[in-house]
């Protein structure tokens, strides 16, 4: 694990898990996602608990996350997205210091890296509140009751495909992926399902 203990292999994988961490946030699917950003952001911890750092610049990277929480959750509004990617631009490049107290990071990396991290989270971040934007808004309540398709495993968490659209499921029960469910309630932009029974099916 001595290679962790460079702080450009740190700043990688630091940069990498908060990059999949905010994917996940943006686009919830089958769990890969959200394990690699784990696996990525654990192993950067051991690189932050072996080598100096700055800890302002942690901060900023850890409160970085808020905009982007408010940008999907809540106000969907562009400049949010502007300011996390920021955040995590600034914090990252920072965060790790050499014992002079100088940028542990080689430049020319940080620079790549970020510009990469900036540009993926701006595409990721813009295709995801363009299709928030055509979600319909008239009548909420008008998806209750149809029938789709399970894309992912679903249980806490996963996609389903009902009304010529994919949404964010969960359910109360374990539903395989390609079973058909059934809506039985919607919050916000999730919805929740049911698996549809044997029984159903063959009655059509």
């Amino acid at each position: 694990m001595n290679f962790l203990t460079d702080p450009n292999i740190a700043f990688v994988l630091l940069v990498s898990g908060f990059v999949l961490a905010i994917l996940a946030l943006f686009a919830p699917g089958t769990g890969l996602v959200e394990l690699g950003a784990l696996f990525a952001l654990a192993l950067a911890a051991y690189s932050l608990a072996s080598l100096p750092i700055n800890v302002w610049a942690l901060v900023i990277l850890i409160l970085g996350v808020i905009p982007f929480v408010l940008a999907m959750r809540k106000t969907r509004h562009w400049v949010f997205l502007l300011i996390g990617i920021a955040a995590l631009v600034v914090g990252s490049i920072f965060v790790f210091r050499n014992p002079e107290g100088g940028l542990a990071v080689n430049p020319l990396l940080a620079g790549i890296v970020s510009l990469a991290a900036a540009a993926f989270l701006w595409l990721i971040g813009r295709k995801s509140l363009e299709a928030i934007g055509l979600k319909p808004v008239g009548n909420r309540e008008a998806i209750i009751g149809k029938r789709g398709e399970a894309r992912t495993d679903i249980y806490l968490e996963g996609t389903v495909y009902v009304g010529g659209e994919e949404w964010s499921a969960r359910s109360r029960t374990r539903i395989p992926i390609g079973s058909l469910v059934r809506v039985v309630s919607r919050d916000g932009l999730i919805l929740d399902v049911e698996p549809v029974s044997p029984e159903e099916l063959a009655a059509g």
